[in-house]
């Protein structure tokens, strides 16, 4: 029972407890409870009030995702240039503030044209972004000078996200039930606001000199850095499986979720059953962190994925039963079905992402942590923004929309055969210990006089001027 109590405090004493507490802000509050919300109210606000079908709304989804795709100038700016001698802590605090003013925005304005929803939705999620990356940056840093800690932490994260999301999608179905759409998106600024509460507690060291002028020479720098890194065999192999991973597995989620949600379909949700059913998704993610913190962070990352996307295949069959109702002929309800569905789906998506997480913190060469994290992970963006379109593209095709679902069965079928493809990719992923770097020493050394980083507990100091 007190296990993850000395776990907790370990981390706390190893890495210092105000990296812990935003780590569990901006993955457990923001991302997990925030996203947890918004997601739910998004989906309804696109449906209910701008009125678009499920393709058009899978092509606006993935819009959302151009933020997080351009996470490699957060982490460029994050890296290279501080504010008032802080690299860290002025970015949480505009991002939170960015995250603020937009969900408000979306909240108070009546009748607001699709374009100004989708630009306001999009400066959200640039918000949610930012936090994002400039917390990467800590956590990959702290890969770095804690190898093995690498797992430890991504399942904090892991954790606090789901946990979060478990939160978040339990109260959207109501939320949205009771305030509207348009009232949840004004409640997420609280979120936002604790962001802002993490660039004011995040303890990081102050530089009190900073070469402004050579701001541009770090720039090209560090593209350059970022360049021979990726030029490396054991970078962009991966790289390279994690996008074709992500961007084969076609997404067609909405047209799953209007069907669902449509007033006379054959399958029937309401707004709090919907978000009952993703909060039981969440609790399979949850699950998911649990089952590879406990039993598989050792294990090599190719037999893991090998075992993980067979069964991330298989799972995707179940939406074929459903739709197909077959569940009602072997006597089980949608209801129960859907939960069951949904929680193995999300379960086996948790740890088929977790060890693609760790690898990607050990693909990140010193001085460029954030960056380079960020870049990795605006290339899962890509791959998921390539599934997205893909699957809105899929459905436009298969005449897929607001009302007629009778070829939905067919894009479940497609999805799910397409979700075998990387399995037969699995050579570009290493055989190496979990535990140990995968880098050339070299990479993971500071330059000297480079001012690129402090050595310490945490954060990476400023780039600072020695001259």
């Amino acid at each position: 029972m007190l296990r993850p109590v000395h776990w907790f405090k370990m981390l706390g004493q190893e890495l210092h407890w105000s990296f812990v507490v935003g780590v569990m802000i901006v993955y457990g509050i923001s991302q997990g409870l925030g996203v947890g919300l918004s997601r739910v109210s998004t989906q309804y606000y696109m449906k209910d009030e701008q009125k678009v079908q499920p393709s058009e709304a899978q092509v606006y989804f993935g819009l959302l995702q151009i933020p997080w795709i351009i996470k490699p100038l957060w982490g460029l700016l994050t890296d290279t240039l501080p504010i008032l001698g802080y690299r860290r802590r002025p970015y949480f605090v505009f991002a939170g503030f960015l995250s603020m003013i937009t969900m408000l925005v979306l909240s108070l304005q009546k009748n607001l044209h699709l374009a100004f929803a989708l630009l306001s939705l999009m400066a959200g999620s640039a918000g949610i972004a930012i936090a994002d990356v400039t917390i990467d940056a800590c956590v990959t840093q702290n890969s770095i000078s804690n190898p093995s800690l690498a797992g430890d932490m991504q399942s904090l994260c892991g954790l606090s996200s789901s946990i979060g999301a478990l939160v978040g999608f339990s109260l959207s179905g109501f939320l949205v039930h009771i305030v509207g759409p348009k009232g949840v998106f004004g409640l997420l600024s609280i979120p936002a606001g604790l962001i802002i509460l993490v660039g004011i507690m995040l303890r990081e060291s102050h530089a009190h000199r900073f070469a402004y002028r050579g701001v541009n020479e770090k720039l090209l720098d560090a593209g350059k850095a970022m360049w021979t890194t990726l030029k490396c065999r054991e970078v962009w192999r991966p790289c390279l499986y994690m996008y074709l991973s992500l961007a084969v597995s076609l997404n067609v989620h909405e047209g799953m979720f209007y069907c669902a949600s449509h007033e006379t379909p054959l399958i029937f949700f309401t707004q709090e059953v919907v978000g009952s059913i993703f909060s039981i998704g969440a609790v399979g993610s949850l699950s998911g962190v649990l089952i590879y913190q406990n039993l598989l962070k050792n294990h090599p990352f190719r037999g893991i994925l090998f075992w993980s996307q067979l069964l991330y295949g298989v799972s995707g069959l179940l939406d074929l039963i459903l739709v197909l109702r077959v569940n009602l002929r072997i006597g089980l309800p949608d209801y129960f079905f859907v939960v069951i569905d949904e929680a193995i789906s999300r379960m086996i998506g948790r740890v088929k992402w977790m060890p693609l997480l760790v690898l990607s913190s050990k693909l990140c060469p010193a001085g460029i942590e954030g960056t380079f994290f960020a870049l990795l992970m605006s290339i899962d963006h890509v791959g998921m923004l390539s599934s997205t379109w893909a699957g809105g593209l899929l459905l436009h095709v298969l005449k897929v929309t607001r009302t007629q679902f009778e070829n939905l069965w067919m894009a479940i079928l497609i999805r799910s055969m397409l979700r075998m493809v990387p399995v037969s990719l699995l050579f570009m992923i290493p055989r190496s210990d979990p535990n140990l770097s995968i880098l050339p020493a070299e990479m993971l050394k500071t330059k000297k006089g480079d001012d690129m980083l402090e050595t310490g507990n945490l954060e990476m100091a400023s780039l600072v001027e020695n001259s």
